[in-house]
């Protein structure tokens, strides 16, 4: 087996392993991510010959030190928060705005699966694409993130990309209702 194989099959057993533990929100019972100093970002990355600096991780918006970086941190955070409670009075324009400051300071998947959410309700569905496919490019198997492409997809009338989603999905999460359900649509279309 290749090395990437054996790492893919080591993600899938450790997904099914909290999955039986701890059930679909497994996501949430884990520890947030440990923010990584400045230091270490600029000591890791490694520019390629045609652009300096093109394989670095993004900046923070504050490059002064590791409490700025903590506090772009955290402001992509709130921005995030703020993006959420806009989503729940039903107002996806101003949420896209705040996910968008969020993901400037900090690219997160949540914070893309929560805009991609917002384009799919405003009906911008390459923009909901495109954020999912971001979002699948930091988690790979990311069941919201799959599912959202998967409407966007559909709504965009790429079947056969929508339906390799949702099949993806169903891997990770055989018995998701709403997947089953799209499936079902996508099979009559």
């Amino acid at each position: 087996m290749t090395k990437a194989l054996l790492e893919k099959d080591g993600v899938n057993w450790m997904t099914k392993a909290l999955l039986e533990k701890d059930g679909v929100n497994w996501r949430q019972k884990l520890p947030p991510i440990p923010a990584v100093p400045l230091s270490a970002q600029t000591r890791w990355s490694v520019p390629s010959a045609g652009a300096p600096g093109a394989n670095a991780p993004p900046a923070p918006a504050a490059a002064g030190g590791p409490d700025q970086a903590a506090a772009g941190m955290e402001r992509a955070r709130t921005l995030k928060e703020e993006g959420n409670e806009l989503v729940k009075k039903g107002n996806h324009k101003k949420a896209v705005e705040k996910y968008s400051e969020s993901l400037k300071l900090n690219q997160e998947c949540a914070t893309y699966t929560n805009r991609a959410l917002c384009y799919l309700a405003l009906k911008r569905y390459k923009e909901a694409a495109q954020d999912c496919t971001e979002a699948l490019r930091l988690d790979p198997t990311n069941v919201k993130a799959l599912y959202r492409r998967a409407q966007a997809l559909k709504e965009l009338k790429d079947y056969k990309s929508s339906i390799a989603d949702i099949k993806s999905l169903l891997k990770t999460e055989p018995k998701n209702t709403a997947a089953l359900r799209l499936l079902q649509e996508l099979s009559r279309a």
